[in-house]
């Protein structure tokens, strides 16, 4: 009896990391991920019913872009960094980047993550240009007269563009500090481009987070999928076939 308690107290220590490890791991990952696809719904259902139903939070939307709006010509540079002509190209070139790292590392299908990367830059017209139709939401006082304001193309641009070249170079970084440089770097180039999307009178600031919103709902399927790819890796090799036996001298 003493001896199988034993066994079982060394055993205990194993199973635990067994439980720790990569079986539950994708588990907590999709419950992060549709967490937060949920809550970016919500958010940006709620507020595309208060610009459709000119509600109460529009007044406070419209003044806090009155407090942050100066335009000047830092402004309009970061508010460049989500046009299509910039985030576009940086998402080609990540993925061309990696697309090239597969193939010289001879993975199989090397083309499929960067092909992946550019599906949601691909919807997102389809998505935006009928919500601002629908909206017809006003645009700020700098802004000449006329609607299509909601939600912020150039923000969703800037989100998707720049978080799907981040998801493609995810994939081939070992490093937790390589990881991080890539997630702050991309994720400083779409708050730069909101930030001057609202600084320079381009848009609301409810625009902008409407259009966050609508990324991390596109940029989650594209991490949904690329998870789902094979594995990244080196095609594998026949075996080589042995040598046929020499026969014995008679």
């Amino acid at each position: 009896m003493s001896t199988s308690r034993n066994q079982d107290l060394e055993r205990a220590p194993a199973r635990r990391d067994a439980r720790r490890s990569g079986p539950q791991r994708p588990g907590r990952v999709l419950f992060v991920l549709v967490v937060l696809v949920g809550f970016s719904a919500a958010v940006f259902a709620l507020i595309t019913w208060q610009v459709v139903a000119d509600g109460p939070l529009l007044r406070t939307d419209r003044a806090v872009g009155r407090v942050l709006l100066h335009p000047d010509r830092v402004s309009a540079l970061l508010a460049d960094l989500g046009n299509a002509q910039v985030a576009v190209p940086v998402l080609v070139a990540v993925g061309g980047y990696t697309a090239w790292r597969g193939r010289a590392a001879g993975a199989g299908r090397w083309w499929l993550v960067p092909l992946a990367a550019a599906l949601p830059m691909a919807l997102l017209p389809a998505l935006v240009v009928p919500l601002k139709a629908w909206t017809a939401h006003p645009g700020t006082a700098v802004m000449p007269p006329g609607t299509g304001y909601f939600p912020s193309g150039h923000a969703a641009t800037a989100a998707v563009a720049y978080g799907a070249a981040a998801l493609v170079l995810l994939t081939w970084l070992r490093t937790a500090a390589a990881r991080r440089t890539v997630v702050a770097l991309f994720a400083a180039l779409v708050s730069g481009a909101s930030f001057g999307l609202v600084r320079r009178g381009y848009h609301w600031p409810l625009d902008v987070v409407a259009s966050w919103c609508l990324a991390v709902v596109l940029l989650s399927a594209l991490w949904l999928l690329i998870s789902g790819l094979p594995p990244r890796g080196p095609r594998p090799r026949p075996p080589r076939a042995s040598p046929a036996p020499a026969a014995p001298d008679r």
